[in-house]
Parts: structure tokens; C-alpha cells; sequence
């Protein structure tokens, strides 16, 4: 069974950081892509950043320059460090990890920032 469990959200000052882990468990092999995903109330969800296995990244024009993806392919985890954060970051991320045409996603941590 896959599992995508993600840790770090939480509330904050706008200015300040937070770090979102995600540990993915169940998929065997290499993951193509990991990344993470958000959500604003009444929006749809959107790409923040994403990463590939060998370590090409992509980043939202909205987060960057603030937001920095990594990840280590031995513990199948993606770390997403934000800092400089503004009240528009405030939604639910989603952690995504993607293998050949399957997608799969975790639960949501909420990041509130504060004005």
C-alpha cells in the first residue's frame, strides 16, 4: 500500500519559514517526480514545485526565489523549505509523488501565515 505521510505545516508570521517533509513508503523503485501541490479555499489546487529523480526542479513563479524542493531518493522523501512566507501562501499542501502513469497524493497539511 502506498503511503504519503507529511509532516511541518502549521501557523506562522508573514516573513517567517516553515519546512514540509513528506515520506513516501510503498512504491517500489525509483519515484519519476516528487513534489508538492496546494490549495486555497475556493481555488484549485496548484503545482508549488516539483523535482525530478535526478534532480532537475520546477518552481511556481509565485514561490520563487522563496521556496527551495529537494529530495533524497534513498528515503523516498521530499523536503519543501519556504521562507519568506505571505498570507496568499496560507492554502493546504499536498505532497505528490509520480511513477510511470500512477499519481498518487497525501492527505494535506494546512500552512497558515499570518499578516
Amino acid at each position: 500500500q502506498v503511503q504519503l505521510v507529511e509532516s511541518g505545516g502549521g501557523l506562522v508570521q508573514a516573513g517567517g519559514s516553515l519546512r514540509l517533509s513528506c515520506e513516501v513508503s510503498g512504491i517500489m523503485g525509483s519515484i519519476n517526480v516528487m513534489g508538492w501541490f496546494r490549495q486555497a479555499p475556493g481555488k484549485q489546487r496548484e503545482l508549488v514545485a516539483r523535482i525530478s529523480s535526478g534532480g532537475t526542479t520546477n518552481y511556481a513563479d509565485p514561490v520563487k526565489g522563496r521556496f527551495t524542493i529537494s529530495r533524497d531518493n534513498a528515503k523516498n522523501t521530499v523536503v519543501l523549505q519556504m521562507n519568506s512566507l505571505k498570507p496568499e501562501d496560507t492554502a493546504v499542501y499536498y505532497c505528490n509523488a509520480v511513477k510511470g502513469l500512477a499519481n498518487y497524493w497525501g492527505q494535506g497539511t494546512q500552512v497558515t501565515v499570518s499578516s
